[in-house]
């Protein structure tokens, strides 16, 4: 069983950079395919970014593609997600997500086991 804890959101401003960070811990990060979701106030829960479990195959929403990175370090047990040129159409609470499909970088919620608690990141204009 693994656990996850995100960290970093904060509230800035539009075309700001900022870097969220998951932590796992009770198991190790490498088995684990990575991803990172997020949902708006009234929204749902939507897809971001995701990074296969030795970093070898990255996904990404059409939104965010060219403007976030996913990456890892299984050293340290931790998926990041920069985010640059920010907007405020990107203010939501950010979930960190971990899966156990093999060799992919999966982007349907329901192939993610388990889930951090979120981050709130919020982008004034």
């Amino acid at each position: 069983q693994v656990q996850l804890v995100e960290s970093g959101g904060d509230l800035v401003q539009a075309g700001d950079t900022l870097r969220v960070s998951c932590s796992a811990s009770g198991s190790a990060f490498s088995w684990y395919a990575g991803g990172w979701f997020r949902q708006a106030p009234g929204s749902e829960r939507e897809f971001v970014a995701s990074i296969s479990r030795f970093g070898d195959y990255t996904n990404y929403a059409d939104s965010v593609k060219g403007r976030f990175t996913i990456s890892r370090d299984n050293a340290r047990n931790t998926v990041d997600l920069q985010m640059s040129s920010l907007r405020p159409e990107d203010t939501a609470v950010y979930y960190c997500a971990a899966s156990l499909d093999y060799d992919t970088a999966p982007t349907m919620r329901m192939d993610f086991l388990y889930w951090g608690q979120g981050t709130q990141v919020t982008v004034s204009s």
